[in-house]
């Protein structure tokens, strides 16, 4: 017989919209696990990314010279706004015409995803109940995870993405040899038998700064977004508690309203900053490929 969990149900309740709905069917016990496929992650982050493209694409189709809508003026703002903070940090034109439109996509595709926490933590699950599917422990859809930013998956893949674009520019820019040349010779510099000396320092630090802005650039994202995420459960928790029309309840009911609101208010500000954050240092990393040390 299977030991009984030992854990209260409050604790049951968090743990159970920590796990992704994968194909192990349960919560993945390592940090990196390449044999667990997170679908949740993966349906929401393209749904989300064609949401963003079915928004531009939308604004450009209904753009006219004469008065613009509201659309079309918001996503004009958005698009002066990128391409402003792109001059300023890219200095290569012939870049900028593609970090550029990279950048646009980063900011609305993240703040789509990271807009997802905004939705309530069980709504999934409902809706699964009314659909008749997910409703035994065995079902595929008993766990679901709606928000992709809270996975570290996702801002990884993307941090990787910017890492490689890290690479490909500094190769382009100072050619292949100028490239390898400046991991040996860089920060520290030398002449004669001190650049052999220096050189393994040198390639030691610069592995470990393009290491370093990678993981924090993945790790900012998630981190916020699976501490809004885990606020919104403790919030949740509050109307949990549910017992009758009695004082406690009534006054919990009341907490978890204005305390859901008041944080839904202020995390709506955390979805905006941190993809601007993102989109930031995704300009500033790439614009530091185009600079020697």
């Amino acid at each position: 017989m299977a030991a009984e969990s030992s854990a209260s149900p409050q604790a049951e309740y968090i743990q159970h919209h920590l796990v992704h709905y994968n194909n192990i069917g349960e919560k993945q016990a390592l940090i990196a696990d390449f044999n667990v496929i997170n679908y949740d992650t993966i349906f929401w982050s393209f749904a989300m990314g064609l949401l963003a493209l079915f928004v531009m694409w939308l604004a450009a189709r209904r753009a006219s010279a004469g008065v613009p809508g509201r659309l079309q003026s918001a996503v004009e703002m958005l698009i002066d706004m990128v391409d402003q903070q792109a001059r300023s940090i890219v200095p290569s034109e012939i870049t900028r015409k593609f970090v550029s439109p990279l950048a646009l996509t980063i900011f609305v595709w993240i703040i789509l995803m990271n807009a997802l926490d905004l939705v309530p933590v069980d709504l999934p699950h409902y809706v699964f109940h009314l659909l008749g599917i997910g409703l035994q422990v065995t079902d595929p859809l008993h766990y679901h995870r709606i928000l992709p930013t809270a996975d570290l998956n996702a801002p990884m893949g993307m941090a990787l993405g910017v890492l490689l674009l890290m690479f490909y520019y500094g190769i382009k820019i100072k050619h292949p040899l100028g490239f390898v040349k400046e991991l040996f010779t860089a920060p520290f510099h030398g002449h004669g038998v001190m650049v052999l000396v220096l050189a393994p320092a040198n390639f030691l630090l610069n592995l470990v700064e393009y290491a370093a802005k990678s993981v924090s650039l993945g790790m900012r994202l998630f981190g916020n977004m699976f501490a809004g995420e885990l606020v919104f459960m403790l919030i949740a928790l509050l109307g949990g508690a549910w017992t009758g029309w009695n004082a406690m309840s009534i006054g919990l009911g009341v907490g978890h309203v204005l305390a859901g609101s008041v944080w839904a208010l202020f995390h709506i500000l955390i979805v905006l900053l941190q993809a601007f954050i993102f989109m930031m240092l995704t300009l500033v990393y790439i614009g530091q490929a185009h600079e020697g040390h």
